[in-house]
């Protein structure tokens, strides 16, 4: 069965519209396109991200701890960078509370050693936050490498380094008020990189090897075919 809107506007779940259980269920499995998977995407498949985005709001953002990890990934990859980070800080709440009766009371969230809580711990919310966060920061998907895709008004200045995207490269990047000011590439195998370019760029400044170079730019992104060990610079003005 491939992925299919149902009449409601959300990714279809099972073959047929069953009704709903549990309308707030923590699995979302039906989004595996959306995450890990490329089948979809906003500038792809805008159809199928739209019911993937209604079928988020439709299960809602609490849940258990790794369930939680699941969504952040699911919104940075709709680009929606404020619902991310809405989710990894929702993810972070202790999980140990009061009730109305003062008595503690586990649920998810964040135990006080920065384990997550499902309840009971669960190794799948940690690995699955940091996998969030570095897709809201770099994503190299349908053979683009695109930098800052979910970027909230938090993390508005800020540099990353060390993230590997597809194809073989380390990546690194700096921006400040929201706007990038430069990124590196490093090929750890040779091929083709296609970097996409912020809407708006008109100027460029690139260095390979520590040498001013020039490359094409076809479709809105920055091609460099390179070999291995190759260090590419880029900065935005």
């Amino acid at each position: 069965m491939p992925t299919t809107v149902g009449a409601d506007g959300r990714i279809m779940e099972w073959l047929w519209p069953y009704k709903e259980v549990e309308p707030h269920h923590r699995h979302v499995s039906q989004l595996y396109g959306l995450y890990p998977g490329d089948e979809i995407s906003p500038e792809k498949t805008p159809k199928l991200a739209e019911a993937a985005r209604r079928t988020l709001i439709a299960r809602g953002d609490e849940s258990t701890g790794w369930s939680m990890a699941w969504k952040i990934n699911f919104w940075a990859r709709l680009f929606e960078g404020e619902h991310a980070y809405k989710l990894l800080r929702d993810l972070l709440a202790p999980a140990i509370r009061a009730n109305a009766q003062g008595q503690a009371q586990t649920q998810g969230g964040t135990f006080p050693n920065l384990f997550c809580s499902h309840p009971p711990f669960q190794i799948d919310g940690n690995f699955g936050a940091t996998a969030g966060i570095a897709e809201m920061l770099l994503q190299s998907r349908n053979g683009r490498i695109r930098l800052l895709p979910a970027l909230p008004r938090a993390w508005k200045t800020g540099s990353f380094s060390g993230l590997c995207a597809r194809g073989g490269a380390i990546v690194g990047a700096r921006w400040k008020n929201g706007r990038l000011l430069k990124a590196s590439l490093e090929a750890q195998a040779g091929g083709r990189f296609r970097l996409e370019l912020p809407p708006g760029t008109t100027r460029l400044r690139l260095c390979l090897n520590g040498k001013n170079a020039s490359l094409p730019v076809i479709d809105g992104a920055l091609v460099a075919d390179l070999k291995k060990g190759d260090l590419l610079s880029v900065s935005y003005n």
